[in-house]
């Protein structure tokens, strides 16, 4: 599994206009392009020198081809989308491979 991490840093004259668009319009458009399994949306609690809030969108992709068909197929379009908010948004992606996961060890 592929994690496809987007961190952004919001200014705060459009977070609320901005977290409504990520969360009922991006991500659900994001999942509907078929290339991830789920989304999950986190906020940064560091403060930035810079301001604003900071928040991770990390997308689960089932391979790295399914990511690269989504750069060709879909994110030339969602970009432009997201470029409504001009320089109040600033975006970095990353992306992950899951090595491995655990979860809270729980004795019986």
């Amino acid at each position: 599994m592929i994690i496809y991490n987007v961190t952004v840093n919001v200014d705060d004259s459009v977070h609320t206009d901005w977290l409504y668009w990520i969360r009922n319009e991006h991500i659900p458009e994001m999942l509907a392009t078929g290339k991830f399994v789920k989304a999950l949306m986190t906020k940064v609690l560091v403060k930035e020198e810079m301001g604003g809030q900071s928040y991770s969108i990390q997308y689960t992709a089932k391979s790295k081809d399914s990511l690269a068909r989504y750069y060709k197929e879909d994110a030339p379009k969602l970009r432009e989308e997201a470029g409504r908010f001009g320089d109040k948004v600033l975006m970095f992606r990353t992306e992950l491979e899951i090595i491995s996961e655990q979860t809270e060890f729980k004795p019986q």
